[in-house]
């Protein structure tokens, strides 16, 4: 096991009714677009209602980035049938240091991670 250091990005967005199907099916483009992202640790939906979740990692501070900067066009795409409404990043303090001034006009909720935790 190694020290848990990656970067997590943890969005909620609230779909519009008559756009689910839709949001659902552009969910699996973002799927595709970030599998060849080489710093993305996990990536997926999940949905509870009309409330859809983005599960994401990454190794690093620059590699949250360089994936939002990849699915920029297609996180557009999403907020024409959705409002995002709650955002996390959970990080180490120096990983979320390189985040919040890229990440402060998404008024992000900031999750410090101590130290001694682990993942496989």
């Amino acid at each position: 096991m190694k020290a848990d250091t990656c970067c997590t990005l943890v969005p909620y967005f609230e779909v519009e009714a008559d756009k689910l199907n839709e949001f659902k099916a552009l969910t699996k483009t973002f799927v595709e677009q970030t599998k060849s992202e080489t710093g993305c640790l996990f990536y997926a939906f999940s949905f509870s209602g009309l409330v859809a979740h983005c599960r994401e990692g990454y190794v690093d501070a620059a590699a949250l980035l360089a994936h939002l900067d990849n699915v920029g066009t297609l996180l557009q795409q999403a907020l024409t049938m959705s409002k995002l409404f709650r955002l996390e990043v959970h990080g180490s303090a120096s990983e979320l240091d390189k985040l919040r001034a890229p990440l402060a006009g998404l008024n992000p909720q900031w999750f410090v991670l101590e130290d001694g935790g682990f993942r496989s």
